[in-house]
C-alpha cells in the first residue's frame, strides 16, 4: 500500500513538472504584433548591483511570444543572468509560422533553421532575438521561471551594460533589432514581467 502511494506522488510530482516546464500552444495567428519599444536615456544611468556596475543605455518594452528558454549555471553571465529567452513579434509569434522553423539555444545564442522559408529570412532576423535577462529583484526572477516556451509574454526595463566592479569583465547589450550574429543579443535589467492570459 505505501509503494503504491509512494508511485503515485512520483507520478503526480512527474506530471506537474511537465505542465509547468512544458510548451504552451495558443494556435496561429499573430499574437505580439509590435515590434519592440526602445527609447535612450540622454543621460544614462549608473548603479550598484552585486559585484557589479550596470549602466541603463535605453528604457525597453517588449511583448513577444517565447520561442525558446535556456537557463545557464555555469557560465560567467549566470551570476547576473541565469535565463535566456528567444523572442518573437509580428509573423514570428504566429505559430503557423514557427511549426516551419526549428528553433534552439545554446552558449548564450539562438540559432533557427528551416528546410523551407515559411517568411522572408531578413523577417525572420529582424522580428526575433535571443535576450539575456537580469532580474531587478526576486519576484521578478520568480516570475522568470514560470515563463515557458510558446508564453506570451510582456517586459519592461532597460537595455543595460555591465561591468565587473572586481575585474576588467564586461557585458554589453546591442542596441537594435537589426543586426545578427555575435553582439546581436539584448540585455535588459528587467523590471517588470508579465505572463499574458489571452
Amino acid at each position: 500500500m505505501k509503494k503504491s502511494i509512494f508511485l503515485l506522488l512520483i507520478i503526480g510530482a512527474i506530471w506537474k513538472l511537465y505542465n509547468y516546464s512544458g510548451q504552451v500552444s495558443l494556435g496561429p495567428g499573430v499574437m505580439a504584433p509590435d515590434v519592440p519599444q526602445q527609447k535612450y536615456i540622454d543621460s544614462p544611468i549608473s548603479f550598484r548591483f552585486g559585484e557589479y556596475n550596470i549602466t541603463e543605455i535605453a528604457v525597453f518594452d517588449i511583448k513577444a511570444k517565447v520561442l525558446s528558454k535556456k537557463n545557464y549555471r555555469l557560465d560567467r553571465e549566470a551570476d547576473l543572468s541565469p535565463v535566456d529567452l528567444a523572442l518573437g513579434w509580428g509573423n514570428m509569434s504566429d505559430e503557423s509560422v514557427l511549426e516551419k522553423i526549428k528553433i534552439s539555444q545554446t552558449g548564450r545564442f539562438y540559432r533557427w533553421k528551416v528546410d523551407s522559408l515559411p517568411i522572408p529570412r531578413r523577417e525572420i532576423e529582424i522580428h526575433s532575438a535571443n535576450m539575456h535577462l537580469i532580474p531587478a529583484n526576486e519576484s521578478v526572477k520568480s516570475k522568470i521561471d514560470k515563463v515557458r516556451k510558446g508564453d506570451i509574454i510582456e517586459i519592461s526595463g532597460s537595455l543595460v551594460n555591465v561591468k565587473s566592479s572586481n575585474d576588467n569583465w564586461y557585458w554589453k547589450s546591442s542596441k537594435t533589432r537589426n543586426d545578427t550574429g555575435a553582439g546581436a543579443c539584448e540585455l535588459i535589467f528587467v523590471k517588470k514581467l508579465d505572463i499574458v492570459t489571452l
